[in-house]
């Protein structure tokens, strides 16, 4: 799956760069829209009253990754308002268990994030209750960040638990995605990836999305081999 970032596209024609890889047959499986609040985050972008303004412009489900303080509070208006994914930060949320079961309950399926230097064993029980695990490879914030390898460690855990049955949910990753890493990551067993700079400051997005796709599913086949 390929989820193109927002972050990376033009915010005065949000909705044409939308359709440039969200329409039918353009490519985009999800939308990942990032929200940060300036306070968990030191960016700030946009709120739900724009998410609502993108769920009334694209039929592509969207992936709200909130990059926010409170999210206990804030995320569930997320889900009601008909995002498809509602991603919060384990480093924030004060009962993640809860959480997910207030976002699915409102609607929406729901994912914990962990930052670069966040470990995974401390939230695998609190996993089996989410249906999306988004690692990030670049500190949360800003976008056309570097690629931070190390954090494939994690995906590969992820992807154990998934495979031996102990998870059941959908490993994505987020940052600095691009033709190269692309490859790492699906060898490492991503499922989802959220791409921003490969895809809008490609001149072809939707041809982009295509390019990193054949990529992700060329080097999962080697891995798998």
């Amino acid at each position: 799956m390929i989820a193109p970032s927002i972050l990376s596209a033009d915010f005065a024609r949000l909705s044409d760069e939308m359709a440039a890889v969200g329409g039918p047959g353009r490519g985009a499986d999800w939308l990942h829209v990032d929200v940060m609040d300036a306070h968990f985050v030191p960016n700030l972008t946009l709120g739900l009253p724009v998410v609502e303004s993108l769920l009334r412009s694209t039929d592509t489900p969207l992936d709200c990754h909130l990059m926010i303080d409170a999210p206990d509070r804030w995320a569930p208006g997320y889900a009601e308002a008909g995002a498809h994914n509602v991603t919060v930060h384990a480093e924030a949320a004060e009962d993640p268990v809860a959480l997910a079961k207030n976002l699915r309950a409102a609607g929406a399926n729901a994912g914990l994030s962990v930052k670069p230097d966040t470990p995974l064993e401390p939230y695998t029980d609190v996993l089996k209750h989410y249906d999306t695990l988004l690692v990030m490879s670049v500190e949360p914030g800003f976008g056309g960040q570097k690629f931070i390898e190390r954090v494939l460690e994690k995906v590969r855990a992820a992807r154990r638990m998934v495979d031996t049955g102990h998870l059941n949910l959908l490993v994505e990753i987020d940052g600095g995605i691009n033709s190269d890493t692309i490859e790492q990551a699906a060898e490492a067993g991503v499922d989802c990836f959220v791409a921003g700079s490969a895809v809008y400051g490609a001149e072809d997005p939707a041809r982009a999305v295509e390019g990193l796709r054949a990529r992700a599913l060329d080097a999962s086949a080697h891995g798998s081999a």
